[in-house]
């Protein structure tokens, strides 16, 4: 059976997670479908994904808006969470939901003043409960699939379900599984051959950022890369954008449907550092979900993950020892 969800997140063993929606109706979720096109579903998925990362205190690292389902790789930022006030806790609540009569009044300082003590308590509890769910991936993905679902059932003037019961989550346990799944996720364009390159790669984080680094930009939704490789930055990805820019083209040229060749012996030094081999990586980047399952890392980090999770046997063990050493 399947496991539940908030058993597959574990903050004790990582931040990050790689999380995978697939639509029930494939060809419905952009495309064409006997003549009618749903690419503008596309805008739909990833301007939600904007928004969403301005309200809860998770980073998105990567994403890609496919045909007939969606790739994000969030990061937990459970501090950020903990540090707003009750008041900004209510304010990025109701940015996605109504809230309470109490809620709205405590927002509105004429009204809040005649608030008496047990309202105010009351108001107090209730943020407490949503500033769990703004650290919730659960919550994050509902958020975004129900409001995409909601929008395309009243496009298609139809009711049921639109993705599938659940998202598939995988637990990223260290900086190569991270590294490697990040591209996995920019990358998917290109394996389908939709795009030559990342940066004609519609809808995903890779072309989001390039073209904010083209304007000398950071993107505001997306979490920032570290300013250096050998000292990374709390709340930074742990490695650098050239690093990681000049990993994904290298790695786009040798993935592509169309061409043909080797991968190049001078690789981006991220890999050196990640101590990842050629073949390892393009295996990674090209059959990252079939690799692993719940979770992925390193060996040691897989069996630490099994053990706090209460697993009988180590998921994965064979991929991490064959791709990640």
């Amino acid at each position: 059976m399947p496991k539940a969800r908030k058993s597959q997140i574990s903050l004790l063993d990582t931040p990050y997670y790689h999380c995978v929606s697939r639509c029930v109706r494939r060809a419905f979720l952009c495309g064409e479908e006997d003549g009618k096109s749903f690419e503008h579903r596309r805008y739909w998925v990833e301007d939600r994904i904007h928004v969403l990362s301005d309200v809860f205190a998770i980073d998105v690292c990567a994403y890609a808006v496919m045909s007939n389902h969606t790739h994000v790789v969030l990061h937990v930022s459970k501090d950020k969470a903990d540090a707003l006030t009750t008041e900004e806790v209510i304010q990025r609540w109701h940015r996605l939901y109504k809230g309470t009569l109490l809620t709205q009044r405590y927002l509105s300082p004429a009204l809040r003043k005649n608030l008496h003590e047990v309202e105010i308590k009351t108001v107090e509890a209730t943020a407490e409960i949503w500033r769990k769910r703004l650290y919730d991936i659960s919550w994050f993905m509902r958020a975004l699939n129900e409001y995409i679902a909601r929008a395309a059932n009243k496009e298609d003037d139809c009711t049921g379900h639109f993705w599938e019961g659940r998202f598939k989550s995988q637990a990223l346990l260290d900086e190569s599984a991270l590294a490697a799944c990040m591209a996995y996720v920019d990358l998917n364009p290109v394996r389908a051959n939709m795009a030559k390159t990342p940066e004609t790669s519609d809808h995903t984080s890779i072309q989001y950022r390039i073209n904010a680094a083209r304007v000398g930009k950071t993107p505001k939704r997306l979490m920032p890369f570290a300013q250096s490789s050998k000292q990374s930055m709390p709340q930074s990805l742990p490695f650098t954008l050239p690093d990681y820019l000049q990993l994904v083209d290298t790695t786009s040229r040798y993935i592509h449907p169309t061409k043909r060749g080797k991968v190049e012996h001078t690789l981006p030094t991220i890999l050196e550092r990640l101590n990842i081999e050629r073949e390892q990586w393009l295996t990674l980047t090209t059959q990252f979900e079939a690799c692993f399952k719940h979770a992925a890392g390193k060996e040691a980090h897989l069996e630490q993950y099994a053990h706090n999770q209460h697993q009988q046997r180590v998921q994965g063990r064979q991929s991490a020892r064959r791709l990640l050493g």
